[in-house]
């Protein structure tokens, strides 16, 4: 299960109950914010945008891609570290709005986290370091420290042990005459 914090709700659904749980005005702020990082083409803007008026814990060289869609009730509940890079279009949330419940859970993204393009990170996950989410995965449990993981379910593709016998392998790597 997912680090979430589980709060009940009685009558209509969670999303009704919304404004008492994050005011009004936080949502409009945050919503403002994101929208504006979504669409610059500026890394370092996106990261000054959220670390100022988000209050998200971002890592120095982290970039996120164009239209990346963080939550935008708990953002400060996103923290990220070094030299990631988040996919387009992928969405963070730190929240969940069920129909007899919400949940909240911090999302911890490790140093040198690849994310691919359009996936989802649920409440309450924790990335570990140098690891590789591929395109399109929904991150719904932990992923390990340097794995591979892909899918819908998620699964580990392949372990950190794995990965580094790959790149040993692979000539791109082991070529000292490659260009940057």
């Amino acid at each position: 299960m997912r680090n979430t914090e589980r709060y009940k709700v009685e009558g209509a659904n969670s999303l009704w109950h919304v404004y008492k749980t994050v005011p009004f005005v936080k949502v409009i702020k945050n919503f403002i914010v994101i929208q504006l990082a979504r669409y610059t083409p500026f890394l370092t803007v996106k990261n000054w945008l959220y670390k100022n008026f988000l209050r998200m814990n971002v890592g120095d060289e982290t970039a996120f891609a164009l239209m990346v869609m963080l939550d935008i009730m708990f953002p400060e509940r996103i923290s990220v570290g070094r030299n990631t890079v988040i996919g387009y279009n992928t969405t963070i949330l730190a929240h969940e709005y069920l129909i007899k419940e919400y949940r909240l859970g911090d999302v911890i993204i490790g140093n040198e986290v690849m994310i691919g393009a359009n996936s989802t990170v649920l409440p309450g996950v924790t990335i570990g370091d140098g690891a590789i989410v591929s395109a399109g995965t929904i991150v719904h449990k932990d992923v390990p420290a340097g794995a591979f993981v892909a899918g819908n379910p998620m699964r580990i593709v392949y372990t950190a042990e794995q990965m580094q016998e790959r790149i040993k392998q692979d000539d791109f790597f082991n070529n000292s005459n490659q260009q940057v």
